[in-house]
């Protein structure tokens, strides 16, 4: 008996096999995407907010162990929002566009967090600064500090003159804080 070549089954996909494989997976990624936009704002949102809250804790422990006043300063300016940790007056360390501390007088910036507009996340204060005490960590004058999204979600801080803060998000829109 003569086996015949032919007749033996070929590997691989066809191109309809293919094209059904990609129109699934278009399927899939085109509704995974929107989900997936919502996570990466949470996201910065939440990573914005821990941020601002270990920084407002370090500010009053900084002072404490500096034996100085050191305050921190909420600016906007086109390019973002920023903030700086620094000593001296409430004017010395103004942020340019670019989010980058301009130190005067003797005044030393300690740490710059600069969000661009294009992250999608503002810091927003209802001061232009607060300065932190040597002596007992508290704070002139109490604030409340908001971290918001373009989408509206936002969490607050709110520091109270002994210089604790208190975090919530208005509404419960952000997750992981009580409302406020």
């Amino acid at each position: 008996m003569h086996r015949n070549s032919s007749l033996t089954p070929q590997r691989g996909l066809s191109l309809i096999e293919c094209c059904a494989t990609l129109a699934i997976a278009s399927i899939l990624v085109g509704t995974a995407a929107p989900s997936f936009d919502g996570l990466l704002k949470s996201r910065r949102l939440d990573g914005a907010a821990a941020e601002l809250a270990v920084d407002l804790h370090y500010v009053r422990s900084e002072a404490v162990s500096r034996n100085e006043g050191v305050r921190v300063g909420f600016q906007n300016t086109v390019g973002g929002s920023c903030t700086v940790i620094h000593t001296g007056a409430a004017v010395d360390c103004p942020c340019d566009s670019s989010g980058v501390a301009q130190c005067v007088n003797g005044a030393t910036a300690l740490k710059t967090v600069f969000h661009p507009a294009s992250s999608g996340v503002t810091v927003q204060a209802n001061v232009a600064s607060m300065r932190f005490d040597q002596t007992n960590g508290t704070v002139t004058p109490a604030a409340t500090v908001r971290v918001t999204t373009a989408d509206g979600r936002a969490v607050h801080h709110v520091v109270n003159i002994m210089g604790r803060v208190r975090s919530c998000s208005p509404g419960g829109s952000a997750k992981g804080y009580r409302a406020c």
